[in-house]
């Protein structure tokens, strides 16, 4: 088990990063609050150690997206009906990008996560095939595919090729 001080730390410096993964994919507060405790619950409970702060987030990243699929698939998740929807969360930024966030979040999840590692996180293909346990090469060509369906829906060439 962690200690205190290792834990508030991660949180201090990772929160916004697990927020935001776990509101793109439960899109609703209260189900990205819960998931949020959990991830980080299970950083204080796990003996795994780190490398550097890379392999950290990493595995933040990791246990996020993996809680939040769990999350989505859970019985309890499947006969509810969310109060919340994601028009309800003010976008952070300007106007112009919500249609482009809620296009990527309507993307199917296999290219939805790499589109969101991307452009949102900043990581390299190299790096995402890392923390979703797929090959380089694949992730380029989930990139690629996630680009042009998104060009389809939002018309025209917003995003780099």
């Amino acid at each position: 088990m962690r200690s205190e001080t290792e834990v508030n730390r991660a949180v201090e410096e990772y929160a916004d990063m697990v927020q935001r993964v776990c509101f793109y994919h439960l899109k609703n507060r209260t189900d990205t609050e819960d998931v949020f405790q959990n991830v980080f619950l299970k950083y204080m409970l796990s003996e795994e150690t780190f490398g550097d702060s890379e392999h950290e987030k990493a595995w933040l990243l990791r246990v996020a997206i993996n809680a939040c699929k769990d999350y989505l698939k859970s019985f309890f998740r499947k006969n509810i009906v969310s109060l919340e929807a994601l028009n309800e969360m003010e976008a952070e930024g300007e106007e112009d990008y919500r249609e482009v966030l809620e296009a990527v979040l309507s993307l199917p999840g296999k290219y939805k996560d790499v589109i969101y590692l991307h452009y949102y996180e900043g990581y390299t293909a190299a790096e995402i095939g890392k923390i979703l346990g797929k090959k380089e090469n694949t992730v380029y060509s989930l990139l690629s595919r996630g680009r042009r369906i998104l060009r389809e829906k939002l018309g025209g060439d917003w995003i780099g090729k």
